[in-house]
């Protein structure tokens, strides 16, 4: 019986002879040449070599590798390696350990450096949002796919293919890639298609750099300040600010337009956007229960604050009690359980009709301020009304109730359908409502 530990000079032929007796549960022959190094072997047959010392009077043994991987004269080099180590008071498994974090460390990071803007702009559009608020509007969530999409899908309307989003060749660049030199050769080309798009979407771009140095993992993958540099800033377009509204020549035919239209919800919604000065997604994600009949009131989601309640007109309730409850939205969608979604091809229609060259669905929002003022409403009823962010300009800015609210509303009102020339008595709240000639 061989003993559970013994000492001898290691070769190839007494390491394929040593064996373990089964009635123990390991044994050990240790080199004469390499003193710390020794051949286990275990009861099924299992044999490895070892390294054994002592530091600071405790034992430290290590594994090495098993003879078939490890040739003896390979086993007793890292064995004095590893006691080269001992000697000078450093513990080998603790280099061995650091070892293995570097490796999964470097690891990591050669994954981290590979990962591209595809890869991460899927979680910018569901994690990623815009300041003080909770998630992306809508429309701005489909542009912002739209500027990233490939294309080559069938249009919805037309013939063909859709094309490339400008943000598209964007995509298969790295994280670290993503420098002023890439993000200027790329602006350049796209600002030859149309230099007003390519800002629009290197602004967009701008979003997800920032949103990508907001997060740790990515924070030193990115250069943020890429799409800031001077030489493309620089380039920029000049941006102009919008001013369309609606001139008080204008209301008749605006109104006419409106009233004709086959689709009446799109009729409704277009006018109460006027009317109300609210935001077009507010306004068509406004729901039956935030509509109160009895206490005349309006509860709107809000861009500033979560939600914002101003009073319900008589004109806007009497549009409100036309519509069909289709679903729980007012402005019901044609698509099951879904509120209107895009009325610019019913405005345009509108528009045509009356004669009117241009007017975005914001500039009626702008009308309902403009219109406002001219009724002779204070300025920080009509801002508050139309959810304006609170200044101290002006009148001196406070909040009003919407009681407070209500008379300056109805005064807005009238005006507006004074000047359109719309015969309509509050106090009846009549269905049938006519232009009527001025």
């Amino acid at each position: 019986m061989q003993k559970s530990s013994s000492r001898v000079r290691l070769t190839a032929g007494r390491i394929e002879s040593f064996a373990c007796p089964v009635e123990k549960a390991q044994v050990f022959l240790w080199d004469t040449d390499t003193p710390s190094l020794a051949l286990r072997a275990t009861p099924s047959g299992r044999k490895t070599f070892v390294f054994e010392s002592r530091l600071n009077g405790a034992t430290i043994r290590m594994s090495i590798g098993a003879p078939a991987d490890w040739p003896l004269e390979r086993a007793r080099s890292r064995a004095q390696t590893l006691k080269m180590l001992v000697d000078t008071g450093v513990d080998p498994r603790e280099v061995e350990r650091q070892q293995q974090a570097d490796k999964v460390q470097a690891a990591r990071d050669a994954a981290a450096r590979s990962l591209t803007v595809s890869d991460l702009w899927p979680t910018y559009l569901t994690e990623g949002r815009p300041k003080r608020r909770a998630a992306w509007k809508p429309r701005y969530l489909s542009d912002l796919k739209k500027m990233a999409s490939a294309g080559g899908e069938k249009k919805k309307r037309g013939l063909g293919l859709t094309r490339s989003g400008p943000l598209y060749p964007l995509q298969a660049l790295a994280l670290h890639e993503v420098n002023e030199d890439r993000l200027k050769a790329w602006y350049d080309a796209e600002a030859r298609s149309g230099e007003h798009q390519a800002a629009r979407a290197l602004m967009m771009f701008r979003g997800f750099l920032r949103w990508c140095a907001a997060q740790p993992k990515y924070r030193g993958l990115i250069d943020r300040a890429a799409g800031s540099a001077p030489a493309i800033a620089e380039n920029l377009p000049a941006t102009k600010r919008r001013t369309d509204a609606l001139e008080a020549a204008q209301l008749p035919g605006w109104f006419e337009g409106i009233q004709i239209l086959p689709n009446q919800t799109a009729a409704c919604y277009l006018q109460c956007l006027l009317l109300t000065g609210a935001r077009r997604e507010e306004l068509a994600a406004l729901r039956w229960a935030h509509v109160d009949f009895r206490w005349k009131r309006l509860t709107l989601a809000d861009k500033v604050d979560a939600t914002r309640t101003i009073p319900l007109s008589a004109y806007v309730s009497n549009l409100f009690k036309s519509l069909p409850r289709v679903n729980d939205f007012v402005f019901a969608s044609q698509v099951e359980g879904d509120h209107i979604k895009d009325t610019r091809a019913s405005h345009a229609k509108a528009l045509q009709h009356a004669g009117i060259e241009r007017l975005t669905l914001h500039g009626l929002r702008r009308s309902f301020s403009l219109l406002g003022e001219a009724a002779g409403a204070p300025a920080g009823a009509i801002a508050q009304v139309m959810g304006h962010k609170p200044s101290a300009t002006a009148e001196g800015y406070r909040p009003r109730s919407v009681d407070a609210l209500r008379p300056f509303v109805a005064l807005i009102e009238a005006h507006i359908l004074a000047t359109a020339g719309i015969a309509f008595d509050p106090a009846q709240e009549q269905p049938a409502l006519r232009v009527v000639a001025s």
